[in-house]
């Protein structure tokens, strides 16, 4: 949702130019500031803020989001799993003209993901029995890739950070003197401890790039043949005619919030996204799935505020997130994103607001964005968000408004990472 200065806008931001009547109004009334969501080194990615939001080290948790949304899907990783985030994408004349595959709907991806795993599927060898590689289908656009033995060590550009941009200059490469590593040390970015896999007929860094570029290639020419894009070729309308793999890793290790934080005994997720609700799986949160939440501007703002206003009936800790103004920020749609921070006022922090007001038990609220995706960008942006925490009772500071200048001079200045949650876990 944080955003830039946009000229067309008379130099305002989109918060400041949308002027959220009940954002402003938490933030008048409670206390504001900012905070450092992605730590030195890692990709202002929606994985990387949301766990560290959530309090998380990412130094000591961070393998990617093919992991977590595999938690999300329901696969149960294998100790010799790499699991890799798979976007079905639309090329055009040799460029990446979007990530998500022309706006691509579940019911769609699922007959796409099924052709390629009819086509591209392959065993280990006939004595293993097992897959080396599968497609598992996820939500829209986003899915997932499994590779047994595969090696993580491999350079992936993430599509929506390169709209616009040749692909075949982007394709996955192996880290710097990884060509043949079968072991768990990440590269400078992620400053883990190196650690042996006991991989099975394990995959170096090179193999694991070659395989993966080799399934990027067939995919084309797989999908360009499809009857769904043949009929969206004849229609003039944007194909899904590649997957594109990014951010992969092995299954992660993370204590749950409930063992972090002794507040927290039982605590809920409210998310479309696969991301966020593996996330929210490994941080032992159940997950609650909102009928026609779709992860874009149109989905139930009316069911999440409802979905949570239940679920504060009977846990301590409710984590609501929508993609909405993302998906509009990386289509460098501004009236999209504008309308899309109006319903989040409107049709979800309204309601959600009104109910705490008239319940017994006291409850805070904190409203924040996981990372800046400036509309006129369309990318992700490493810089510090606004964020607002209400109760009843607090003590107001002198912020007015919820955007990003305001929130400048607010009495929490400038938080770091679990520096947030850290406050947060405070009231009582």
């Amino acid at each position: 949702m944080a955003d830039h200065k946009v000229e067309r806008l008379g130099g305002k931001t989109l918060l400041q130019y949308a002027r959220p009547e009940y954002m402003n109004r938490l933030a008048k009334i409670g206390r504001t500031g900012r905070l450092i969501t992605v730590p030195e080194g890692f990709p202002p990615g929606s994985e990387v803020a949301n766990t560290a939001i959530l309090g998380y080290d990412l130094n000591k948790v961070y393998e990617g989001r093919g992991p977590l949304e595999a938690a999300s899907i329901g696969y149960e990783m294998q100790p010799d799993d790499f699991a890799i985030r798979c976007n079905i994408i639309t090329l055009e004349d040799g460029k990446i003209i979007t990530h998500n595959g022309g706006n691509l709907q579940t019911e769609d991806a699922r007959i796409l993901i099924d052709y390629l795993n009819e086509k591209l599927a392959k065993p280990i060898n006939e004595k293993e029995g097992c897959e080396r590689v599968k497609f598992i289908c996820g939500i829209q656009y986003r899915h997932l890739l499994v590779i047994k033995g595969g090696n993580k060590h491999i350079v992936c550009a993430p599509p929506h950070d390169h709209p616009n941009e040749e692909w075949r200059r982007l394709i996955p490469r192996p880290l710097p003197e990884r060509e043949g590593s079968n072991y768990s040390q990440d590269n400078d970015e992620t400053k883990k401890v190196t650690t042996p896999r006991p991989y099975r007929e394990g995959l170096g860094a090179g193999r694991t790039a070659d395989l993966i570029n080799d399934l990027i290639l067939r995919s084309q020419e797989l999908l360009a043949k499809h009857p769904y894009n043949l009929a969206k070729a004849a229609k003039g309308e944007r194909q899904a005619n590649s997957i594109w793999p990014w951010s992969g890793g092995y299954r992660p290790s993370m204590q749950t919030l409930m063992q972090q934080y002794p507040q927290i005994k039982t605590g809920a997720v409210i998310s479309a996204v696969d991301l966020i609700q593996g996330i929210g799986k490994y941080a032992g949160l159940r997950i609650i799935k909102v009928p026609g939440a779709t992860g874009l501007a149109d989905t139930n703002y009316e069911g999440k505020a409802q979905a949570a206003i239940e679920a504060l009936q009977k846990d301590d800790f409710v984590f609501v997130h929508v993609e909405a103004t993302d998906e509009a920020g990386h289509d460098g749609d501004l009236d999209l994103k504008l309308k899309a921070i109006d319903y989040l006022d409107q049709r979800l922090i309204k309601p959600i607001f009104e109910a705490v007001e008239q319940m017994d038990e006291p409850v805070c609220i904190a409203i924040l964005p996981d990372h800046p995706t400036p509309v006129e960008q369309r990318i992700h942006v490493n810089e510090p968000v606004p964020f607002l925490i209400y109760y009843k009772g607090i003590e107001p500071d002198e912020v007015e408004h919820y955007d990003e200048e305001s929130c400048v001079a607010g009495c929490y200045g400038l938080l770091r990472l679990n520096e947030f949650m850290q406050e947060f876990m405070k009231i009582n």
